[in-house]
């Protein structure tokens, strides 16, 4: 073993709130070693964000919506979609049982730690996928659905990508273990969860799921939005982390009739993207009790135009040759202040933007602590 290897053994094993000084020396430290880990010093992610109204589509909120970045176990959602549609077709059933490769073995954490050989059921596998984001169940779902090949199932991946028009995006596994060339967009992330929340209505409860339990252990759901805030019942989807694009994260949340969307790339930290898309819903919820009608078409055409640091505009139509676009990163405009005189979720309003101005590392990271979905 190596000294790297056992800098991060140590580090893995130390208390969840180690202080800034020791990660940061430790970070120092590994910055003379070669390899994955010691690049990630220099990793400082953009932060991205996207709110939309999942019935109509309407955008209440970009911020970056095309600068391209590694979806991390965001991915998942493309492969819990297939899996999703695969069982209403009857391809397979929640009770069809998978057995694990060496290559699902494999997978690096998250991970269940299925050894090959192992037989897990297609329920389990899911349930594993979206709360503990496991890669492993996660590669034999996609093995299974691939005729054992997870490349064989990244075709099928991209190609329903290219039908929902995520143009930007661009699948190289199952699981959204850290690629360079695997990126997507939160625009194409939101697409994405709109087809989930929509299309597959009898599924998309599981993503509600908080504890999932197997072999007598219980894993915990890593999206610790879950649940009802505030009036607020978030009921999915899916979290993700990679050094190089930071925290993600994609929700969908209900207030009354009102169904939101939202999707932020690029937390410095879990608790940070949290904050920041919850902020991002509360503000979404109030504006779409005031907003006028705006028509905003996601599956009308391909989008031309549009530059990673633009923003769209709330009249943008995404059949449109040449879009519109807003370069203020703030598109609840005007509305907002009526939201506030109303009292309609004031207290987010007191949460200031600048918080979350900078959500991209302003500091060095550990990774082998961080790399998780």
């Amino acid at each position: 073993m190596n000294i790297k290897s056992v800098v991060f053994s140590e580090l893995k094993s130390a208390p969840a709130l180690v202080s800034f000084g020791l990660r940061s020396l430790v970070a120092v430290a590994l910055a003379f070693f070669p390899g994955e880990y010691s690049a990630c010093s220099n990793c400082f992610p953009t932060s991205a964000a996207i709110v939309v109204d999942a019935k109509t589509g309407k955008i209440f909120y970009s911020r970056n919506a095309f600068l391209k970045s590694q979806p991390a176990s965001l991915t998942k959602m493309m492969t819990l979609l297939l899996v999703f549609k695969a069982l209403r077709s009857g391809k397979m059933s929640l009770r069809t049982p998978i057995v694990v490769s060496k290559n699902a073995a494999s997978q690096q954490p998250c991970s269940l730690k299925l050894l090959a050989g192992d037989i897990i059921t297609v329920h389990d596998a899911i349930l594993a996928t979206i709360t503990k984001s496991a890669n492993d169940a996660a590669v034999a779902l996609a093995e299974y659905l691939g005729r054992g090949s997870e490349q064989c199932f990244v075709r099928l991946m991209n190609a329903e990508a290219k039908r929902l028009r995520m143009y930007s995006t661009i699948f190289m596994n199952a699981s959204g273990w850290k690629n360079t060339e695997q990126l997507s967009t939160v625009f194409d992330m939101a697409k994405l969860a709109r087809e989930l929340v929509l299309t597959y209505p009898e599924y998309y409860s599981f993503f509600a799921t908080k504890r999932f339990y197997h072999n007598k252990k219980c894993f915990k759901n890593h999206n610790n939005l879950l649940g009802n805030r505030g009036g607020i019942t978030i009921d999915g989807i899916k979290t993700g982390f990679v050094c190089a694009s930071g925290f993600n994260i994609a929700v969908a949340a209900k207030m009354k009739s009102i169904r939101l969307i939202a999707v932020v790339f690029g937390g410095e930290t879990a608790n940070s993207r949290d904050r920041y898309v919850y902020d991002l819903l509360c503000r979404g919820f109030a504006h779409s009790m005031h907003m006028a009608n705006v028509n905003y078409h996601w599956n009308s055409g391909k989008l031309a135009g549009a530059k990673n640091n633009q923003q769209l505009a709330l009249d943008a139509d995404i059949s449109a040759d040449t879009p519109s676009m807003l370069g203020s990163d703030n598109v609840f405009g005007e509305r907002e202040e009526k939201t506030k005189q109303s009292g309609i979720l004031n207290k987010v309003f007191k949460i200031h933007d600048k918080e979350h101005e900078g959500v991209h590392p302003k500091k060095m990271r550990i990774c082998s602590l961080l790399e998780k979905g």
